[in-house]
């Protein structure tokens, strides 16, 4: 029988993920239940229970928990299937592998027609087990934060589980969503998105009752290929939770990229005063970190200071407030919990050094959230600002115009003193206006021979490029 390919088989699962138990297994990816080599592909139902004896899952032989599960993953580099012994030898009770050789006659392994898929179905399953309610937040900009607000302000009055970190993919989602207990009562899951079709995969995984967008811009347009291109894909949260009988979504009512994609959607609306949104709010000031004003469902106005940088995050602040007026989170305890949040993930965080202050934005960057922190930074008074920038990756032939774009946004603005880092930013800086690095390695070796003080500095650039290393050298 010809076998069908991984993707073949991911289409396969998101096509059967809601389908009886005996319907998925009279449609097993091979077309049998027993390999050839007599080893039996292990049932959904079977590894759950297993699951539920060993509730600790791990994909990493680095990190193995006494009787806890290895899901033996593969990449386009390794494959986690010639690590499963070693992870029984570290302590793991079993290791669910998809390679028949490596199965054995080890009565620990477990054998699947497909590890990665069967991760995503055990997840979906215990998430179904569970009745409790589920936020998905996806968007361009501003997910990772507004995840970890609205965590804070559910916490107020409930047990949370939130995604760790930016865990928001494909691998990250089913293990997160594997941490669920009986305890918990809510859960807020991030979702991320690099290609067309992942939130609407995300999503089935997840199965939300309520969800939100944060926006939608210029970023990974070497996988959308287009700001249609995101704007489609993030909206598949939106036509998810069209389907279920209890969806509704969090809506900034101020994004027209958004708004027409949400009609028919039950929801909850925030923005900016005098628009009628169930949640207000404006920015009072950003010297450097946030005050802003809010109003819940027309209530009295009550201002915020915050612990965060920049005015783009007044939305981000909006968005937890409404899902916190939504689950019944007092006012008070809202606006606390917005006030006591404070970040440590190097996304507008502000730090202090014997010698300078910085704001480090240093976890990613696309077009949309660096103009938005260009914007931010102008308005921010101080005498003697330094930008630190590096280039945004995976734009793809967009590359050369958005930077472009960026360079013009900084003459635009006045800024002066700006290094830039990267080849993406040297191939199209003027020559002798802006300092040019080629790395980070480069830009510590300047700080080194020749150290800077009394700045307020920004420091901005994708992941990739390492600029979460300076703030030790300013």
């Amino acid at each position: 029988m010809e076998r069908r390919t991984s993707k073949q088989q991911h289409a396969f699962y998101l096509a059967s993920i809601l389908l009886p138990d005996v319907i998925r297994m009279a449609l097993k990816p091979d077309g049998q239940q027993q390999h050839s080599q007599s080893h039996f592909l292990m049932s959904l139902n079977e590894l759950y229970e297993l699951y539920l004896s060993h509730p600790v899952i791990t994909t990493d032989t680095r990190n193995c928990p006494e009787g806890s599960i290895f899901f033996a993953l593969k990449g386009d580099n390794f494959d986690g299937n010639l690590f499963a012994h070693e992870a029984l030898e570290k302590g793991c009770a079993h290791a669910v592998v998809d390679n028949p050789q490596i199965a054995g006659s080890d009565g620990r392994m477990v054998y699947v027609s497909n590890v990665l898929l069967m991760l995503q179905e055990l997840a979906h399953h215990h998430r179904k087990q569970l009745a409790l309610p589920v936020v998905q937040i996806t968007g361009t900009n501003g997910k990772t934060t507004t995840k970890e607000l609205t965590a804070a302000v559910l916490a107020k009055r409930y047990k949370v589980l939130f995604t760790e970190g930016n865990f928001n993919n494909h691998i990250g989602v089913p293990k997160t969503l594997l941490r669920l207990t009986e305890d918990h009562e809510i859960a807020v899951i991030e979702t991320g998105a690099n290609h067309p079709g992942e939130i609407a995969d995300l999503s089935k995984i997840v199965a939300a009752n309520s969800g939100l967008i944060t926006n939608v811009g210029k970023a990974h347009l070497e996988g959308f290929g287009s700001l249609e291109g995101v704007v489609q894909t993030k909206c598949e949260l939106y036509q998810y939770l069209a389907t279920q009988p209890d969806g509704f979504i969090f809506l900034n009512g101020d994004n027209t990229l958004l708004a027409p994609h949400a009609k028919g959607l039950r929801a909850i609306t925030y923005g900016k005063p005098g628009e009628g949104y169930d949640v207000e709010g404006e920015v009072i000031s950003c010297s450097p970190q946030l005050r802003l004003r809010l109003r819940l469902a027309g209530g009295n106005w009550r201002e915020v200071q915050t612990q965060l940088v920049g005015a783009y995050n007044l939305d981000n602040m909006l968005a937890a407030a409404a899902v916190g007026l939504r689950y019944g989170v007092s006012e008070a305890d809202i606006c606390d919990a917005l006030e006591a949040y404070t970040p440590k993930n190097k996304r507008s965080e502000l730090q202090q050094t014997p010698h300078n202050t910085l704001i480090v934005d240093a976890y990613n960057a696309n077009p949309t959230s660096m103009k938005a922190a260009l914007e931010n930074f102008h308005l921010i008074p101080h005498p003697n600002k330094l930008l630190i920038l590096g280039e945004m990756r995976e734009l793809g032939s967009a590359a050369a115009e958005e930077h472009a774009a960026i360079i013009a946004q900084l003459q635009q603005l006045g800024f002066t003193n700006v290094w830039l880092v990267g080849k993406e930013f040297a191939a199209v800086a003027p020559e002798k206006q802006f300092r040019c690095f080629d790395n980070v390695e480069s830009v510590k070796e300047e700080l080194t021979w020749n150290p800077i003080s009394d700045r307020l500095i920004l420091i901005k650039g994708s992941n990739g490029t390492k600029l979460f290393q300076l703030p030790e050298f300013l």
